[in-house]
Parts: C-alpha cells; structure tokens; sequence
C-alpha cells in the first residue's frame, strides 16, 4: 500500500478515546481518518500536530500523538487556535483495528508496531512512527493499542 488518499476503514476493539489538537497551518493539508498525527518538531516547535505521510522525516524528539479519528483540511495561514483548526484524535488506551495482512494472530501478538507510510503498519523503526502494541488480528484487521503519547525515540 501507500499513503492514503481516502478516510482509512478503522474498527474501534472496546471503548474509544478521543482527544482535539490544533492542527499546523504552515502547509495546507488534507489529513484523512486513520492517519497518525504527530508533533513534528522541524515543522512546529509549539507543538501544534501534522498528519504522518511517507515523505515526512520523523526525528527522535517527534511525538506520536494519535490517529486522526476524523478528515480535516487545513488552508495555508489558516489560524492555529480557533475551534476550526481542532481535530479529534484517537489516543490512548483506544484499540483500533487497520485493514493489515502484515501481522498474524498468534505469532505476532505483543509486537511494537509503526506506520511506514500513512497507510501500511510495519515492525520497522527507522524514520517511522511507533503508534503501539500489537493486541489482536482478526477478519483482515490488525488490532493495536495505542501509545500516546510516544516520543519516536526509534526514528
């Protein structure tokens, strides 16, 4: 797979949590459900968070802060403070369920997991954000509890 371009099919295992950030206006973004948000120090020190994509370098003092729980678009200058710069992100301790054939039940269970573009999971660190720990995989969907917030000591 590659970086989304649509709203990911998430599945939520128990109860989920919610939490709003502001968003960074420095770029104009398209920032889709099922994205990973993090703070990323080189683009915002203020911690106002992007959405996680390929091409985005992820720095050891970057922060993982969730998944975008819903679509958001920001304008170029737009204000970083208003209620409409907000987006609801999933945080810990929410399961969520990614559309996955990369982990098996079983075998695979307790893996730290990371996103190596903003729609596949790996168990790879390198210049990727670590999102949580392999709790289940079940119908083609690979259940991960989320550890937020996650400081991508790993990148």
């Amino acid at each position: 797979m590659a970086d989304l371009t649509n709203n990911a099919p998430l599945r939520i295992m128990g109860e989920a949590h919610t939490e709003a950030f502001h968003v960074d206006s420095a770029a104009a973004r398209a920032i889709y459900k099922g994205q990973p948000m993090i703070v990323d120090q080189s683009v915002d020190a203020t911690g106002n968070i992007v959405q996680y994509v390929d091409a985005v370098v992820v720095a050891s003092d970057d922060v993982f802060v969730g998944i975008a729980a819903e679509p958001h678009t920001t304008v170029l200058g737009d204000s970083q403070t208003d209620k409409d710069s907000l987006i609801e992100v999933y945080v810990a301790p929410t399961i969520i369920g990614f559309k996955s054939a990369v982990f098996t039940d079983g075998v695979d269970l307790g893996a730290t997991v990371y996103m190596s573009d903003s729609g596949v999971l790996s168990t790879t660190a390198a210049d990727n954000p670590q999102i949580g720990t392999l709790r289940r995989v079940l119908d083609g969907y690979a259940y991960v509890e989320l550890t937020t917030p996650q400081i991508c000591t790993g990148a």
